[in-house]
């Protein structure tokens, strides 16, 4: 769940709500960054620091390696792959060094791999030093992978690593903010602002999960409004949610559960904002189409409640998650939109995807309206350009969202995109959803 990032994204959606090009397809990626750290002098030399640009991304079970605030720790298996990355924003020759110091041993060999090209770094001195691993040309725009792997040592520990020294004259970008380092490591969280009618009490969206495109900590949001959410996550290797969350009030006031379906689980929530959760474990699918309804009314008395829905093609019905009044609140559905990020930090080098398709809305009188705009922003990992990896916009007549995988071909945000109508209306009655 993700609430500091749900009011980035409201900002967002308000300040880019007035700008935009009225592009309707996906734009050519760029070699260029927004707000980001870069440096373009020539054969200038950085240091990118692991404790924000690097991940652990193999290790055989018990293995003790970290990535803290100073970089790899606990360097003992040499099974054990941590990867580092960085993006040039044009081709060129790269020259590579580790800073590294020997902890728990005399000596130690370990392998770097730069984009596929191995080298070989011997370790000799407790003290942090510099050391050469070598060069490559990179062929293409793009992110390059540096991975690390231990070869032999005569004592309990590879040692330790800082960071990478990068040399080249291209431009580079790489996660430079130490204060954000957990949220660069989650990855960029996108989002697609849709654009409905005033008075909008229900809201209708489909959502798909492309197979293999679910890693662990994967947030699908579905239906975001102003005041909450309801979407998808892949909670564990065995547990999945869908997930239904409204704030409290601007004041403080809290949310309270009104009802809820059969099997959904309601709790609080805090650190990232506070407020009321109800969430259901079921086991969706990836490949699977899933469709999401959300409702918001008020009450009458100052209070606007907020419900919603969920189907599934497994079990072929409506089932209702919950409803949530949120006082000191007079509102209807505002602020429409979906969102995908990754929730937990040590996964944030995986991949993932989503399309969002036939989307609609239905206003107080009644009327359906088919919702075919909408625009791409980003959250403040895209905005400072922290990481580069994300894109949104079309697809095969849907809305998509992409990001993490450090993929090279990124899709600049504060973009406007028009689907194709499909004149599907939902075949729903919402008289007849279950309570």
């Amino acid at each position: 769940m993700k609430q500091r990032r749900m009011f980035l994204y409201s900002a967002a959606l308000f300040l880019s709500a007035c700008g935009g090009n009225g592009a309707s397809t996906v734009s050519a990626p760029v070699a260029q960054t927004l707000g980001a750290r870069v440096e373009t002098a020539a054969a200038s030399v950085q240091t990118v620091a692991l404790a924000g640009n690097a991940f652990i991304t193999s290790a055989p079970a018990g293995a003790d390696e970290i990535i803290n605030d100073s970089g790899l720790a606990n360097w003992t298996n040499a099974n054990t792959v941590t990867s580092a990355y960085f993006r040039m924003a044009s081709a060129g020759s790269v020259t590579l060094g580790l800073d590294a110091r020997l902890a728990g041993s005399n000596n130690s060999t370990i392998k770097v791999t730069v984009n596929g090209t191995p080298f070989t770094v011997k370790l000799a001195t407790t003290a942090s030093k510099t050391y050469a691993v070598g060069t490559v040309n990179v062929a293409a725009p793009g992110y390059v992978k540096v991975d690390l792997q231990g070869v032999s040592k005569d004592g309990g520990y590879f040692g330790d690593v800082s960071a990478l020294k990068v040399t080249t004259s291209a431009t580079i970008n790489y996660a430079s903010d130490a204060a954000n380092y957990y949220w660069s490591r989650r990855g960029p969280s996108v989002h697609m602002g849709y654009t409905t009618p005033a008075n909008t009490e229900y809201f209708y969206n489909e959502v798909t999960v492309p197979a293999a495109q679910d890693p662990i900590g994967s947030y699908f949001m579905a239906n975001g409004f102003g005041q909450g959410y309801l979407g998808i996550q892949v909670k564990s290797p065995t547990e999945r949610w869908v997930l239904f969350s409204v704030w409290d009030a601007d004041n403080g006031a809290k949310t309270t559960l009104v009802s809820k379906g059969a099997g959904v689980v309601d709790n609080s929530f805090g650190g990232e904002g506070t407020g009321g959760q109800a969430y259901l474990v079921y086991p969706w699918v990836a490949g699977n189409t899933y469709r999401f309804i959300t409702r918001a009314r008020p009450d009458g008395a100052g209070s606007t409640l907020y419900s919603a829905w969920f189907y599934a093609p497994e079990t072929g019905a409506w089932r209702y998650m919950a409803t949530w009044k949120r006082p000191s609140t007079t509102t209807y559905l505002t602020g429409n939109h979906s969102f995908l990020e990754n929730f937990i930090d040590t996964n944030g080098y995986h991949g993932r995807r989503v399309l969002f398709g036939n989307q609609w809305a239905r206003n107080v009188s009644g009327a359906w309206s088919e919702v075919t705009a909408a625009r791409l922003t980003g959250d403040a990992t895209v905005t400072n350009a922290q990481r580069m990896d994300y894109a949104g916009g079309l697809q095969n007549g849907q809305f998509y969202l992409r990001n993490g995988g450090f993929f090279a071909d990124y899709v600049p945000v504060n973009q406007n995109f028009t689907r194709p109508a499909t004149g599907q209306q939902p075949t729903v009655d919402v008289n007849s959803l279950p309570q």
